[in-house]
């Protein structure tokens, strides 16, 4: 094939990857960073590291290995940042909680306020605690409303692994809350 063709036909792989996994891999990038314009940088490196990857095989697990791209650009991106070790969500900006808080419950009393900023932490707090994988697959079936068989999918993992991770998750938040936490 030639260089002309080889290019027509990356730039056609490009376009079709970019089409399905550009929003699994900002809902993954914003997930884990807060911050909508370094998704968007993170998610177009990804892009750019797949296509100049030599190892690419867009016939073996396609999914399986974008997300291994994006977890290392992410992991560079905190070692710049200074940090040791890869953290599952960016900080929360203690402005943003209280402009999300005052509008959302302005007409609230401050015990109630207070008391689901503390479950919202211990949330936080117990989900940190799963592995990254099922971390991954809770956040996306339970706060980005992904189908079980998408997740697996998306994942290149089996259903039945899906469902095992999200009933862990479950079964720690039932344990630690006694209820599922809203």
């Amino acid at each position: 094939m030639s260089s002309d063709g080889s290019a027509k036909y990356r730039g056609e792989l490009f376009e079709d990857l970019d089409a399905r996994f550009r929003a699994p891999l900002m809902a993954f990038f914003l997930r884990r960073l807060g911050n909508r314009s370094d998704a968007e940088d993170l998610t177009q490196q990804t892009f750019e590291r797949l296509v100049r990857s030599e190892n690419f095989d867009p016939n073996g697990r396609v999914a399986g290995y974008i997300f291994r791209i994006a977890a290392n650009l992410l992991r560079d991106r905190k070692k710049e940042a200074g940090y040791k070790k890869i953290l599952p969500f960016a900080s929360i900006d203690p402005g943003l909680v209280e402009q999300i808080s005052q509008e959302l419950l302005e007409d609230r009393e401050p015990e109630r306020v207070l008391l689901g900023r503390e479950s919202l932490i211990e949330v936080l707090n117990c989900l940190d605690k799963l592995g990254e994988r099922t971390r991954n697959v809770f956040v996306l079936y339970r706060l980005e409303g992904m189908k079980q068989k998408d997740i697996a999918e998306l994942l290149g993992m089996g259903l039945s692994t899906v469902e095992k991770d999200v009933m862990v998750a479950m079964n720690m938040l039932l344990a630690r809350f006694g209820h599922m936490p809203r």
